[in-house]
Formats: structure tokens, C-alpha cells, sequence
């Protein structure tokens, strides 16, 4: 007779296969005693800034029994958002880029497939729980223990075949599934790209990220961006993907397939981001992470931008600047004024210099 569990998971991997989940895994749902140790140390090295994400209570985010109660397995699904795209054509005020995983709804398609997951435990007797994005779950973690890829230096998970460009998402439920006893072995080896290719030397050792410049959370920090940041952050308005374009596994996999034609946006003009309102810009990219749902974090991060790929002698740069330098906002102020001095437009920067 097949056990009950063997059941459950060819039914579990039929649907993940169905909704276009790329890789599946199951683990078991003890605490993640290790992962919790290492949150509470980088945490308290100063290595995940203001960052919230798992870092605000690193107890909850390391034991999925908090989420449901019994919980004894984790369905872990991977889903990839490798895509090509056409690059719009840069302007006078410049185009800014957007990390990959972003272009599309990635995380809503990948929910799709785990709550048809979840419903069908709970429709053949069992509880379940979605966490996709989550701090509940450290879900890089669950990855791991389940075999779908091992750590990468920096500090992603890479899946074999594929890489590291997947999202990720959990169903925790209480049926015993398999346990995958051997969670795959480091296939880095030596290899040090992604390291090297940091634009702020945020990998600090291998698999240590230092929040505090990782240009992917500073776009997302709120106060000013750091000034001894801005050059690095070039073009992106949001993400950076670096890390990742450099790594072998991702290099090899995008040369086989790069995957379908984004549908979605993979980068916008800079001046539509500065001169957009308020409700217009947060109804536009509402979708990001924006700090506090304030606008003019996204127009800071587009004057670094515009300070960064700005055509001096564009007519619109100079009055985007002129507009910014003038703002009663004291952050959109004080990138504009940066970005005059980058653009070099001294006259804006010293008639702002008090006599």
C-alpha cells in the first residue's frame, strides 16, 4: 500500500508543476536553530540596520509552530522570474533600472500555486498555512533544509539548473511529509564573482550581507541616502542585481534560456518619477517597497539617479534640478543638491549655501 504521505506529495508536485512552480521540497518544521542564532548576532553586530524583514523578531521568524499550531512539515516552492527584456531609450534626464524580480508579479503567480497547494491539504483533512514573503518564515532557510539549492556567498540560495533568480514561498501544514535529511552540498567552491562584483563591498564574508550597504535595502531605507553610496548606486532606482548577474550558475542558466519577454516594467525615466505627485507616483509603483508609502523616498533615489546618468547639457535635467533645489521637503532638497554638483551646476549649489 503507498503511504499517505507519497500520496500527498505527487499530488503537491503535480500542482506546483501546474502552476508553473519550478521546484519543489519538503521539510520538516522544527525550529531553525541555527538561522535564529545567526539573526540574533548579526543583529546585534549592526548588520541588518533598520532593516525589519525577519530582523524584528528573529524567535517568530525562525519557528513556523507560531503560524500553525502542530505544524510538522514545510512545502517549499521556487518559482523563476529569469526574463528578457526591451530597454525603453534613454533620455536627456535618463533611464533608471529595476531589479529583475520586480518586472513581473512574481510573488502573487506563486501564491496562486501555493494556495492551490494549501486547499488541497486541507481538503484531504489537514491544516495549512501560506507564507510567501513573510516575516514569519525565513524562507531562504526552509529552501535549504528541503534540498531545493545550497547557500550562496552571497547569501542566496542557488537551485541547481536554475540559479539564484527564483522567489520563494512556503505552505506550512501539520500532514508529515518527507524529510530531506541531506540538504545539498556547497557547489561555490572557490569562486568569489559575486563577492568581487558588489558595487559596496556589502558581502562582508561569505554569506554575510552588511545591510548598511547593500544598495537593495538603502533604496528602501528611509532618511538620506548615504552620500558615500550615491555614485554606486548608478542607474537603479530600485534593487541591485549585481551579485547576481555575476554568478556563474545564473550566467550559465541565462545563456540556455533567458526566459520569456517581460510583460512588466524593467525600467522607467527618471523624470517621470520627478514629475509625477504624490498619489500619481504611489499609484504608479505602489507594487515596491516604499518607505512609509512616502513619495519622496522614490524622488531621493531618482535625484541620485538623475545626479548619476543625467545629461547636463538636457534642458529638462537643468529645471528638474532647479525645481528640486527650490522643494520645502529637506530630502528631496538635499539630492537635488547633490545631484547639482554631480551635473555640475555650481550656481544651484552655492546660491543654496547660506552667506
Amino acid at each position: 500500500m503507498v503511504p499517505e504521505s507519497a500520496v500527498l506529495e505527487d499530488a503537491i508536485a503535480s500542482l506546483a508543476d501546474g502552476h508553473g512552480i519550478d521546484k519543489i521540497g519538503f521539510c520538516s518544521a522544527d525550529t531553525f536553530e541555527d538561522v535564529r542564532a545567526t539573526l540574533h548576532e548579526r543583529k546585534a553586530a549592526g548588520l541588518s540596520a533598520d532593516m525589519a524583514f525577519t530582523y524584528r523578531n528573529p524567535d517568530r521568524a525562525t519557528d513556523v509552530s507560531r503560524s500553525l499550531d502542530g505544524a510538522k512539515s514545510i512545502v517549499v516552492g521556487a518559482r523563476s522570474y529569469r526574463r528578457s527584456t526591451a530597454q525603453l531609450d534613454a533620455s536627456g534626464a535618463g533611464i533608471a533600472n529595476i531589479a529583475e524580480y520586480v518586472w513581473e508579479p512574481h510573488y502573487a503567480e506563486l501564491r496562486v500555486g501555493l494556495d492551490a497547494i494549501a486547499e488541497y491539504l486541507m481538503a484531504s483533512g489537514w491544516n495549512a498555512r501560506v507564507l510567501i514573503d513573510d516575516n514569519a518564515l525565513v524562507d531562504r532557510a526552509a529552501a535549504y533544509r528541503a534540498g531545493i539549492g545550497w547557500w550562496g556567498k552571497n547569501s542566496n540560495i542557488l537551485v541547481p539548473g536554475i540559479g539564484s533568480k527564483f522567489v520563494l514561498g512556503s505552505v506550512v501544514t501539520d500532514a508529515e511529509l518527507s524529510v530531506n535529511s541531506e540538504p545539498l552540498a556547497d557547489q561555490c567552491g572557490p569562486c568569489r564573482r559575486c563577492i568581487d562584483s558588489c558595487p559596496t563591498t556589502a558581502i562582508v564574508a561569505d554569506g554575510v550581507i552588511d545591510s548598511n550597504r547593500c544598495l537593495a535595502w538603502l533604496v528602501q531605507a528611509t532618511g538620506s541616502f548615504p552620500i558615500e553610496h550615491r555614485k554606486a548606486l548608478g542607474g537603479r532606482i530600485y534593487g541591485c542585481d549585481d551579485c547576481q548577474t555575476s554568478c556563474p550558475p545564473n550566467v550559465v542558466a541565462e545563456r540556455s534560456d533567458r526566459g520569456p519577454l517581460t510583460t512588466g516594467v524593467s525600467s522607467v525615466e527618471v523624470a517621470e518619477l520627478l514629475t509625477l505627485d504624490d498619489e500619481a507616483l504611489i499609484e504608479r509603483f505602489g507594487a515596491w517597497y516604499i518607505p512609509r508609502r512616502e513619495a519622496r523616498y522614490l524622488r531621493r533615489n531618482a535625484l541620485v539617479v538623475l545626479g548619476n546618468v543625467g545629461d547636463p547639457q538636457h534642458i529638462q535635467v537643468r529645471e528638474l534640478v532647479e525645481q528640486y533645489v527650490a522643494s520645502a521637503d529637506d530630502i528631496e532638497r538635499e539630492h537635488a543638491l547633490w545631484a547639482a554638483g554631480e551635473l555640475g551646476f555650481t550656481d544651484l549649489v552655492d546660491a543654496a549655501v547660506p552667506s
